[in-house]
């Protein structure tokens, strides 16, 4: 049996769960849990939450969700092996309240047996395989993720359903060309989505969707475009190591600089430094 811990921070912390058949009690204090299924084959548990318990097969892509403070009783027969997400309880309600519109604070998560959500396995899935990998020059798209999976869990898993306000345009010029300086003045460094929001004054979640708006991609993809042809520019104009290029840009290795590279340009950065 192992666990094994992607990532721990303030916001979301994701384990791998691969365990033999067994047991366990757990109440997590402050934060919101969310257990989804990556077994192959199907999966007998019996949970019991909230005063209910459900008895089930669950398959590849269902869910567990428990509120936080919430305490939960798991049984299962067979390997497990699943994502547990937990969410910060204060990070939730931040999110809630730069979303919502109304009285927030008295959202909060439904337990819910054997969900569906195909969007919140997908960004689930997309964030291990983030936190695996480490890269702080990664963590424009991490805090995206984790809004995005925050946002969803209130949308689809609330008590009562939120309303979302709706915004259209995208951002001002003056403001869009604030942020793009930022980007510019700072490829070296790792740059928040908080960085990048609280410029404006706006929220995360709302300035992702008027930043994709203003120039039909997400501040993530901008920032990598950037910093790919800031490498571009080093690769033409010196004969710096590659190493070197990478870590000037952003990047945390030669080998994520040549990955990112070739996505976007479809060679090696040696490649194109020698064309």
């Amino acid at each position: 049996m192992a666990t094994e811990t992607a990532k721990d921070s303030a916001q979301v912390q994701i384990d791998l769960l691969q365990y033999s058949s067994g047991e366990a009690n757990c109440v997590f204090k402050g934060e919101h849990s969310l257990y989804i299924s990556l077994a192959s084959r199907p999966v007998h548990y019996s949970h019991t939450q909230d005063g209910k318990t459900h008895t089930s097969l669950y398959q590849r892509g269902e869910m567990l969700i428990t509120p936080a403070d919430t305490p939960l009783f798991a049984r299962w027969e067979g390997k497990e092996n699943c994502l547990q997400i937990r969410l910060n309880d204060e990070f939730m309600r931040n999110v809630a309240r730069e979303t919502v519109v109304g009285d927030c604070d008295r959202i909060t998560l439904k337990p819910e047996f054997q969900a569906r959500n195909p969007q919140l396995e997908s960004i689930g899935t997309m964030l291990f395989n983030e936190f695996q990998q480490g890269s702080l020059s990664n963590r424009l798209y991490v805090d995206s993720l984790s809004n995005i999976l925050a946002v969803n869990l209130l949308r689809q898993h609330a008590t009562t359903r939120p309303h979302l306000p709706t915004y259209e345009g995208g951002l001002p010029p003056r403001q869009l060309r604030q942020i793009l300086d930022y980007i510019d003045a700072h490829l070296d460094q790792e740059i928040k989505l908080a960085d990048l929001a609280q410029l404006l004054d706006m929220s995360q979640f709302h300035f992702s969707r008027l930043f994709k708006q203003s120039l039909g991609i997400s501040p993530y993809q901008y920032l990598l475009q950037q910093r790919v042809e800031r490498a571009k520019q080093l690769l033409k104009t010196t004969d710096r190591f590659i190493t070197d290029i990478a870590l000037t840009c952003g990047f945390n290795s030669h080998s994520h600089l040549s990955k990112q590279f070739r996505q976007l340009t479809g060679m090696t950065p040696k490649a194109y430094r020698s064309s």
